[in-house]
C-alpha cells in the first residue's frame, strides 16, 4: 500500500502543482515534504551577531572616508577670503624701491630676448607691428614706467617700478618708496 499523503495547504498546492510540471507526482510530493515543508527555519541567524557585523562595516566606512578625506584637495579661497588675510597686499618693509631693482634688471634681460635685441641695443628703436604685438602680451612686473599723459594730471609724471600688473591697473614702487596704484585705461607710459 502507498504511503498516504497529507493534503496540501493552499501555499502548498501552488509549490506542489509547479514541482508535478518537472517531476513526476510522486517525486513531486517527496520533494516538496522533505526540503521545502521540513525544511527549518532558524529564528537567530548562526552566524556572528549582526551588532558584531555593523561594527565591523562601521569601522570599514569610516577608514575609507578618513582616506578620502586626506586625499582631497582643500578648497581654493574666495575673494572675500583673500581680502580678509591680506594675501595680495604688499607689506610695509617690501615696499621699497631698493628691493625691486634687480627684479627691473631681471625684466630688461627679458624683454631683450623677446624682442630680440643684443645686449645694451640702441634705446629709442621703432616699434613695428610685431613688435608691438609682443610688447602687449609682454610680462610688465619688474619694469620701470614712467606716466607721460593720464586723464588725472596729477598722475603725470609718476615713475617707478612695476610690483603687480593686474588687469586695469598698474602698482608701481617710486623712488620715493611709494607704493602708488596708476589706471592703465587713459594712461600713456
Amino acid at each position: 500500500m502507498a504511503p498516504k499523503t497529507p493534503t496540501p495547504k493552499n501555499s502548498d498546492s501552488i509549490a506542489l502543482s509547479l514541482l508535478s510540471r518537472a517531476h513526476s507526482p510522486t517525486t513531486a510530493n517527496t520533494i516538496l515534504t522533505e526540503k521545502v515543508n521540513s525544511r527549518p527555519v532558524y529564528l537567530k541567524p548562526s552566524e556572528p551577531s549582526t551588532n558584531a557585523q555593523q561594527t565591523r562595516r562601521s569601522q570599514r566606512v569610516r577608514k575609507l572616508l578618513s582616506s578620502r578625506k586626506k586625499k582631497t584637495k582643500p578648497a581654493p579661497l574666495s575673494a572675500r577670503q583673500k581680502r580678509a588675510l591680506c594675501i595680495y597686499e604688499i607689506p610695509k618693509a617690501s615696499q621699497k624701491y631698493a628691493v625691486y631693482e634687480p627684479l627691473h634688471g631681471m625684466w630688461v634681460g627679458y624683454i631683450q630676448e623677446i624682442l630680440g635685441l643684443e645686449e645694451g641695443g640702441g634705446k629709442n628703436l621703432p616699434v613695428t607691428g610685431p613688435a608691438a604685438a609682443k610688447l602687449c602680451s609682454a610680462d610688465y612686473h619688474g619694469a620701470e614706467l614712467e606716466v607721460v599723459r593720464s586723464r588725472c594730471v596729477s598722475r603725470v609724471g609718476v615713475r617707478g617700478i612695476v610690483v603687480r600688473d593686474m588687469r586695469g591697473v598698474f602698482e608701481v614702487v617710486t623712488k620715493g618708496d611709494r607704493v602708488k596704484v596708476v589706471p592703465k585705461e587713459g594712461t600713456v607710459f
